[in-house]
């Protein structure tokens, strides 16, 4: 069943990008290196290095990133090198020479952590063309100088435009009528276009999330005290809980927990503790907000609770949610292939969240962590049906179940002297968080064992024989004592 499964999904001789590096190095490489030549081994180390930042800085985990660094040293003919790294720093060594093993090592800082899919993706396909053996080093370095200077897929304003749809669509998701995603939309615009230039000006990302937890819910309680004069009804948690979405959309809480699936504790540590330190940030940020609003003399209503969806509602969330994860991808400077794909994976996952756990009696957490596994399984197979970055896929699919609901629900009941209440929800927030980012890691290891490539290790015996050993050393002395004694003129 999984061999036929595979073969739908994948096509004929389609694996991910991922897949192929992690199989066997290419075994005759078309434009291999000088390995005698100390430059040569460096640029090489160095190219792979770059393109290890792109893919770190995108959200790839660090596994990923080690086996495809590799797989570009490889089809360049460097087979023996060692990768290492932690949080935002890469390190690549390696030996040259047959006889006197030079060492050679580069190391690369990657400063900025930001999310941009479209070079992601043309990374993407410049890996699969290194490996096929048709870029040779110097034109790969042309197309990554090319790629630096790139501007992003869109414009900064078409992304904001992007951040704004998924706020909307997200107030609707969570049952929301016309007022409040249009209260939402432009609240997003705000926190995102205030964040943008904040970051422009180098300001901490903790202070950023603090403004935007702010400004998430003082507009809101501002149209919920107009519309209220005017006898509408508007639920100011609706427009609060999708700003608060909007700001988590953006953490690596996927790569932290990948990272630390896949045996990389220390980063994944250090990442999972800057989640949680922004999560804290929003957090305060949405108190700050609700005192603000009681300075200004408006009482935010008491929390409704959510009764279970019909059909119809139910519809509307599937598809509202879908235009969420599309608005995401945009915002992320995604291509439209990937746009597409994004938008199917979501309606996977939210099918199933709607339609079966939750009539099912399945509980939030649960729920969606079931939901992330269809999203990572469906994301990965269609990425790799269309060739396309799964990480992609996994990112955007999950947002729309996001806890920002609960995150507002905890806050405000702790800012009401309810500590029970407002621990239970923070708890329950972080659960489902966890759960999204294990279930999306397991959905995708499925995806994989689906369309197998032959599992080969040739690293091992590459860095064995790239070693330098005491006997190495003592066998050239002996070698070279005999040389000595033949040229030695007779007596």
């Amino acid at each position: 069943m999984f061999d036929k499964l595979g073969s739908f999904f994948a096509g004929s001789g389609r694996i991910a990008t991922i897949d192929a590096a992690k199989a066997a190095p290419p075994p005759s490489p078309l434009a291999p290196i000088d390995l005698t030549q100390y430059s040569q081994v460096a640029a090489v180390m160095d190219l792979a290095a770059r393109i290890g930042d792109i893919l770190l800085s995108s959200g790839t985990s660090n596994s990923d990133t080690k086996a495809q660094i590799h797989a570009v040293n490889s089809a360049y003919g460097l087979h023996y090198c060692h990768v290492d790294i932690t949080m935002n720093t890469i390190t690549i060594f390696a030996h040259m020479g047959e006889n006197r093993k030079t060492p050679v090592s580069v190391f690369r800082v990657v400063r900025s952590m930001t999310t941009d899919f479209s070079k992601l993706s043309e990374v993407d396909r410049l890996i699969r063309s290194i490996q096929a053996g048709a870029t040779p080093p110097e034109t790969a370095e042309k197309i990554l100088d090319e790629l630096a200077t790139k501007p992003a897929q869109y414009g900064t304003l078409t992304a904001i435009g992007g951040w704004g749809l998924m706020g909307g669509s997200i107030s609707v998701m969570l049952g929301g009528g016309w007022l409040v995603a249009i209260t939402a939309f432009f609240t997003s615009i705000l926190i995102m276009s205030m964040n943008t230039w904040l970051s422009r000006k180098q300001l901490p990302v903790f202070f950023q999330n603090v403004f935007g937890g702010v400004v998430a819910t003082v507009p809101a309680a501002l149209i919920y005290s107009v519309a209220a004069d005017f006898g509408i009804r508007v639920s100011p948690s609706q427009t609060i809980a999708s700003g608060i979405i909007v700001l988590l959309a953006g953490l690596t809480l996927v790569q932290s927990l990948q990272d630390g699936i896949t045996n990389a504790p220390v980063t994944a540590s250090a990442r999972f503790f800057e989640t949680m330190l922004f999560t804290g940030a929003i957090v305060a940020g949405v108190g700050i907000g609700i005192q603000i609003s009681s300075l200004l003399g408006i009482s935010l209503p008491l929390l409704e609770t959510g009764t279970l969806p019909n059909f119809a509602s139910s519809t509307v969330r599937v598809f509202s949610g879908a235009t969420a994860t599309v608005g995401f991808a945009i915002a992320s400077y995604a291509e439209w292939s990937s746009v597409v794909i994004a938008w199917l994976t979501a309606v996977a996952g939210s099918v199933f969240y709607y339609f079966i756990l939750l009539p099912a009696g399945s509980g939030t957490v649960i729920a969606a962590s079931v939901a992330a596994v269809v999203i990572g399984l469906a994301g990965g197979l269609l990425a790799r049906r269309f060739l396309i970055p799964p990480l992609i896929t996994a990112i955007a699919g999950i947002t729309p179940f996001l806890p920002g609901l609960s995150v507002y629900q905890g806050m405000y009941a702790a800012m009401h002297e309810q500590m029970l209440t407002g621990f239970t929800n923070i708890a329950t927030a972080l659960a489902v968080a966890c759960g999204l980012a294990a279930g999306v890691v397991l959905g995708e290891w499925v995806a994989r064992r689906l369309r197998r490539p032959p599992i080969l290790n040739p690293y091992r015996y590459f860095r064995v024989a790239g070693r330098q050993t005491f006997q190495q050393i003592a066998l050239h002395q002996k070698q070279h004592s005999k040389r000595r004694v033949r040229k030695a003129p007779p007596k």
